[in-house]
């Protein structure tokens, strides 16, 4: 289902940029010196304005419903989970939702190696 309303919408949105770019120009950057189109009372009703609404319209109304489908699909998973590959179990927090802060810290070294962790790194020449 999810793919065919997929297809429907990059059909919509080729269909949409070739209406818009078989529209007859009414000159004059950004609409200035046309003399008509959003600044007339009246802007004219062509057969290629109406197509480009009903256009936009579907393509609006596929957009959503792409979006709907996909929160459906992604409810109850969090970015986090899929970024770590941890299930949700595996979060900070503890039994009573508080955060357990031990979690979050880094593990603690194996060795201690006694070099200073804040001495710049020089390379030894052997």
């Amino acid at each position: 289902m999810q793919n065919v309303i997929l297809i429907v919408h990059l059909i919509l949105a080729l269909s949409l940029i070739g209406v818009v770019l078989l529209q007859r120009s009414e000159g004059g950057g950004l609409g200035m010196g046309g003399g008509g189109g959003a600044m007339s009372q009246r802007a004219a009703a062509t057969a290629m304005g109406k197509v480009t609404w009903i256009l936009a319209a579907a393509f609006i109304v596929t957009s959503l419903t792409l979006t709907i489908l996909a929160a459906q699909d992604a409810s109850g998973v969090s970015v986090m989970d899929r970024l770590t590959g941890g299930t949700p179990s595996d979060s900070p927090a503890s039994d009573n939702g508080t955060l357990d802060t031990d979690a979050l810290l880094p593990p603690p070294a194996a060795e201690d190696t006694g070099a200073d962790a804040n001495a710049p790194l020089v390379p030894r020449a052997d």
